[in-house]
């Protein structure tokens, strides 16, 4: 009984730390001083940093990269969701 209990104490430690690690531009967004970044730095910040995320999943279905207004499609979606 106690094996279980420990076990069970073990998973939902690892499954809560996992959810907390997940980040997100909005949680990069800190300048060099740790501070969070406000205004055009943010703005500017925000954009690369969804970029940068969508631009790897930019694929389509035969594994290729996507371009053109497919990928410009792609983007702005992406980007919207991210």
């Amino acid at each position: 009984m106690m094996k279980r209990i420990f076990l069970a104490a073990i998973v939902a430690t690892f499954a809560a730390g996992s959810a907390l690690a997940d980040d997100t531009c909005e949680s990069k967004a800190v300048g060099k001083d740790g501070k969070a970044l406000a205004g055009a730095a943010k703005t500017s910040f925000m954009k690369k940093c969804k970029e940068d995320a969508c631009t790897p999943k930019a694929v389509g279905s035969d594994g290729k990269a996507l371009a053109g207004a497919a990928k410009n499609s792609f983007m702005k979606k992406c980007e919207m969701g991210a």
